[in-house]
């Protein structure tokens, strides 16, 4: 079985798959927007600023991207910097 390395897969997640206020980004517990499926089985959880940070390294990694930060322009202006 050959692994495609490179072909990642990003969709918006509906239903069930969304993520919600309680995920977190496993670098900072901003609120997470991104998650990320890894090609080992495992997953990453970013806000948005980090998945942005380590969006090309993840690339390489990623099975499957589900990005929700399309979100964040219903957010309200009193959400925090680092949540955007």
């Amino acid at each position: 079985m050959s692994r495609n390395e490179g072909e990642v897969t990003t969709a918006v997640a509906t239903g069930s798959a969304a993520l919600s206020a309680a995920d977190r980004c496993d670098r900072c517990g901003a609120q997470a927007y991104l998650k990320v499926e890894l090609l080992s089985g495992g997953e990453l959880l970013f806000c948005a600023h980090h998945a942005r940070e380590h969006g090309d390294a993840l690339k390489a990694v990623a099975a499957t991207v589900i990005d929700e930060s399309h979100r964040l322009a219903d957010t309200g202006s009193s959400t925090s910097d680092e949540e955007r």
